[in-house]
């Protein structure tokens, strides 16, 4: 009988210095989308609950579902309120993307909420959807728990980007991770990711992630694979591929576009 403890694919891919690529959920809030994205080979899927009206509970259904297909359930929490990324990392999240991380001291308040003891200060919770309600003990519980949760620390201002080292530094956080619409906005510079400027924000904060043995993963570069695999190139290793919107606008706007031009 297979084991209930379900480990974070994501977590374990990125310590191998390997590239994940994730499924992003904006819209569509039923559990068939984390099937969807295990079945187009994504490595884990990140429910977006800054951006849109997801609730708590369709969110919670999406990271069961991925869970049973193997795949990292991530969710991007809307601020830094600590309940905002424990209630749905004990609701079946293995990571949370706390967006607008401006120094360590924020990085380090992620850990104090999201880890237990010692590593953080989170309210002990009992065996849950990631344990596969096992019957383990507590101490075994946190243990495991703390083993397998990604932190990420979104870098989305140029503050963020200088003390991307300082964020780095901080115990419990996994991946700096570089929300690019942000990024380039907050710069003056919007959507222009290949800029001089943005290239040399990108530089310094997979620098700052490789000098402490983090990750670096970025956001909202899409359907430039040129550009991408420059990114992959300089450390790369998680990238948001596209959203359930993205997919869905661009396939259908093709398919729109061949059917206009048959002949009637």
């Amino acid at each position: 009988m297979p084991t209930p403890i379900r480990e974070n694919h994501a977590k374990r891919m990125l310590k191998a210095n390997e590239l994940v690529l994730c499924f992003g959920v904006n819209q569509l809030r039923s559990p068939n989308i984390a099937m969807i994205a295990a079945a187009c080979g994504f490595d884990a899927v990140y429910i977006d609950l800054e951006h849109n009206p997801t609730s708590l509970e369709s969110a919670a259904g999406v990271c069961v579902a991925a869970l049973g297909m193997g795949i990292t359930p991530i969710a991007r929490v809307t601020s830094h309120d600590p309940h905002d990324a424990t209630r749905i990392l004990d609701s079946g999240a293995q990571g949370v993307m706390v967006p607008h991380v401006q120094n360590a001291a924020e990085a380090k308040a992620i850990v104090d909420a999201c880890l237990y003891a010692p590593l953080g200060h989170r309210s002990a919770f009992g065996s849950g959807p990631q344990l596969g309600y096992a019957a383990i003990g507590q101490a075994e519980v946190c243990k495991i728990i703390n083993q397998e949760t990604l932190l990420m620390a979104m870098i989305e201002t140029p503050e963020a980007v200088e003390n991307a080292a300082a964020i780095a530094a901080v115990e419990g956080i996994d991946v700096l991770h570089i929300g690019a619409s942000d990024l380039s906005t907050e710069m003056g510079i919007p959507g222009q990711y290949k800029s001089d400027r943005m290239r040399a924000a990108f530089e310094t904060v997979a620098k700052a992630a490789k000098g402490h043995g983090k990750a670096m993963g970025v956001g909202g570069v899409r359907q430039d694979f040129e550009f991408q695999s420059w990114l992959i190139q300089i450390g790369m290793r998680y990238l948001t591929g596209g959203s359930d919107v993205g997919y869905i606008l661009s396939a259908g706007r093709a398919d729109v576009k061949q059917l206009r031009e048959l002949k009637l």
